[in-house]
């Protein structure tokens, strides 16, 4: 918790990653496979039987606001945390694509490879397949910081139940406008880090 000018409450924002998702990363695919798999994984939901941890409840008990993106994986990880109580679901927090490059088909890599080639050399340089650039997407950060800054301006702590990487797109555009990550735990599933404005 920090207070600004006159003493008013600035409340905190956690960006965290949903849980574990049912889909299996034990494959190797090719460039057409992974595009499909990144497909199935984006409507997918999370894997069953998985333990919420404690410490992310107690956040989004002490939050006046709980957002989620409106993929499955978050809205189910939202509702496990939350225990079933109201949150936001909005489409601002979805995760920024990840297109492939067109590489032969007898190349077959990991998904967790293929995550790795689209986004640090193909969609980082802007090629996209049709699909939200990375310049679209930084704007999209940079809206949702916004909204994020809005509400914990009120007062209230606000906790983000989404996805690795726009989390840390978004967690770029906190920390240029002067928030600080006072609690890191990492982008791992579950995880959460903690951000308050610097005064």
């Amino acid at each position: 918790m920090v207070t600004g000018l006159g003493n008013e409450r600035v409340g905190a924002v956690t960006l965290a990653r949903h849980g574990k998702p049912a889909l299996s990363r034990r494959t190797l695919l090719s460039a057409d496979e992974y595009s499909a798999w990144w497909a199935a994984y984006e409507v997918g939901g999370l894997r069953p039987d998985q333990s919420v941890p404690p410490s992310l409840q107690a956040l989004a008990l002490a939050a006046g606001a709980v957002v989620a993106s409106t993929r499955r994986r978050s809205i189910e990880t939202a509702k496990a945390v939350t225990g079933g109580d109201a949150f936001i679901a909005d489409a601002m927090f979805i995760e920024a694509p990840l297109p492939p490059p067109p590489l032969p088909n007898w190349i077959k890599l990991p998904p967790m490879a293929w995550g790795f080639v689209s986004r640090t050399t193909w969609w980082f340089l802007n090629l996209h397949r049709g699909e939200e650039s990375r310049r679209d997407a930084e704007a999209r950060a940079e809206a949702a910081a916004t909204r994020l800054i809005t509400i914990a301006s009120g007062g209230d702590d606000v906790l983000v139940l989404a996805h690795g990487f726009f989390n840390t797109m978004v967690a770029r555009v906190l920390r240029r406008r002067g928030w600080r990550c006072v609690d890191d735990g990492g982008w791992r599933y579950w995880s959460a880090r903690r951000f308050e404005r610097r005064v």
